[in-house]
C-alpha cells in the first residue's frame, strides 16, 4: 500500500522539524564555549537553511526521475553525516559546515515527503493530511525546546545535537528497510527539461505568490526563534527551563490550531481562512510592537503576541501550501523543490540580516516580525485574488 509510507515519512521529518527548537536552548552556552558573539551562533541556523536551499532545487527533479524512495534514502544519509559532524564539532567553523551539510540532507524529506503526499492523496484529503502532519510535528517542536533545555543542563549543548543524530540514524535505517515507492511513473532526467520546468514555475506569478505567502510567515517564526533564547535568557533574565516552556507554549498553539484547519476551510472556505488567518497574524505582530514600546521587558506579553501570530500562521499555511502544489500537478516534485528552495533562501537571508541587527532589545525583534508580516499580507491579497478568479 503506497499510504504505508506516511509513518516513515513523518519520522523522517522529525529531525528536520525539531533540530532548530532543540538546539536553540544551547545557543548561549555555545557562544560561551566557542568565544564568539551571539550573532555568529545564530548563523548556525542561516548556514543550515542555506544548505537546505541549495539542495532543495535538485531533490524534486531527481525524485521525478529516480523515484521518491531512492532520493529519501540517500538524502537522509547526508542528514545523518551532518548530524554527527555537529556532535563532534571542535571549532565554530566545523560546526557551521556541519550545519550546512545537515541542511543539505534535511531538504530531502521536506521536499520529497510533501510530493509523496501529493502523489497519494487528493486535494482536500491532502490538506487534512498536511494539517495532521503539521499538528504532530509541531507538537514535537513544542516539546523540543523543553527536552533541549534539560539535555543542555545534563550533558551540554553537544547532547542536543547528539539527540538529533540518534533520531537521524533510526530514521535512516527504517527508511532504507521499509519505505515504499509512491512515484510509479518515472521521467527521464534531462537537464534542459529540468531547467525548462523551473523556468515555467518561476515565471508563474500564481506560484510565486502562493509560495511566498507561507514562506514569509515561516521565516517570521524562524527569525523570532533565532533571537528567542538570547532574548528570554539574557534580556528577560529567565532560566533556560522557563524559556523552553514559553517556546513550547507558542508552538503548542500552532499545533492545536492545525488540527482544525481542514474543518474550518470546509466550513468558511479557503479564501476566508486566508483572510482571517492573516488578520490574526497582523494583530499579533502589531501587538508585539506596541507592547515592546509600552512594556518591553515582559516575557509573558511577548509570548502571548507570538501565540496570536502562530494561530494565524497555522490557519494560512496548510491551505496555501497545498494549493501551491496543485498549480502544476504534473510537476509536483519540481514544484515542491522550487517552493522549499525559495523558502529556505528567504530564511537564510533574513536570519543573517536579523542576526546582524539583533541588539538584545525586544523592539528590534518586534519590528522584524511586524515587517515580515506586513510583506506577507501583500501576498495574501494576491493569493485571495487568484482564488476569486479560479472560482
Amino acid at each position: 500500500m503506497p499510504k504505508a509510507f506516511l509513518p516513515l515519512a513523518i519520522l523522517s521529518l522529525v529531525a528536520c522539524c525539531i533540530e532548530v527548537d532543540i538546539s536553540v536552548p544551547g545557543f548561549p552556552d555555545m557562544a560561551h564555549y566557542f568565544k564568539v558573539p551571539d550573532g555568529i551562533i545564530q548563523l548556525t541556523l542561516a548556514y543550515n537553511f542555506f544548505g537546505f536551499c541549495c539542495a532543495s532545487f535538485i531533490y524534486g527533479p531527481l525524485s521525478e526521475c529516480y523515484g521518491r524512495r531512492k532520493i529519501m534514502v540517500w538524502g537522509n544519509f547526508l542528514l545523518l553525516i551532518g548530524a554527527f559532524g555537529c556532535v563532534y564539532a571542535p571549532t565554530i567553523s566545523f560546526l557551521l559546515v556541519s550545519r550546512f551539510i545537515q541542511g543539505v540532507g534535511a531538504a530531502t524529506s521536506a521536499v520529497v515527503v510533501f510530493a509523496m503526499v501529493a502523489d497519494v492523496y487528493q486535494k482536500h484529503k491532502a490538506v487534512k493530511v498536511i494539517s495532521i502532519m503539521n499538528s504532530l510535528l509541531t507538537t514535537l517542536m513544542a516539546i523540543a525546546p523543553v527536552v533541549g533545555a534539560f539535555i543542555n543542563q545534563w550533558v551540554g549543548w553537544r547532547g542536543n545535537y547528539g539527540f538529533i543524530a540518534l533520531i537521524c540514524f533510526v530514521s535512516w535505517i527504517l527508511l532504507w528497510l521499509f519505505l515504499s515507492e509512491t512515484k510509479k511513473k518515472r521521467e527521464t532526467l534531462k537537464v534542459k527539461n529540468v531547467l525548462n520546468d523551473y523556468k515555467t514555475l518561476f515565471l508563474s506569478s500564481k506560484l510565486i505568490y502562493a509560495s511566498l505567502l507561507p514562506s514569509l510567515l515561516y521565516t517570521t517564526y524562524i527569525s523570532f526563534i533565532a533571537c528567542a533564547s538570547f532574548l528570554y535568557i539574557e534580556t528577560f533574565g529567565m532560566s533556560l527551563t522557563a524559556y523552553a516552556l514559553h517556546q513550547a507554549a507558542i508552538v503548542s498553539c500552532f499545533s492545536i490550531t492545525s488540527l482544525f484547519v481542514e474543518k474550518i476551510s470546509v466550513t468558511i472556505g479557503e479564501k476566508n481562512c486566508i483572510k482571517g488567518g492573516m488578520v490574526i497574524c497582523i494583530l499579533g505582530s502589531m501587538a508585539l510592537v506596541t507592547l515592546s514600546l509600552i512594556s518591553p521587558y515582559s516575557p509573558y506579553l511577548t509570548t502571548s503576541c507570538m501565540i496570536i501570530f502562530c494561530i494565524g500562521f497555522s490557519i494560512v499555511y496548510p491551505i496555501v501550501f497545498t494549493a501551491s502544489l496543485e498549480i502544476f500537478p504534473e510537476l509536483k516534485g519540481t514544484a515542491s523543490s522550487a517552493i522549499m528552495g525559495m523558502r529556505t533562501l528567504l530564511c537564510s537571508s533574513i536570519i543573517g540580516l536579523v542576526s546582524y541587527l539583533y541588539d538584545g532589545k525586544p523592539l528590534t525583534v518586534a519590528l522584524s516580525v511586524a515587517s515580515l508580516v506586513c510583506i506577507a499580507s501583500i501576498f495574501s491579497v494576491k493569493v485571495c485574488s487568484q482564488l476569486n478568479s479560479k472560482n
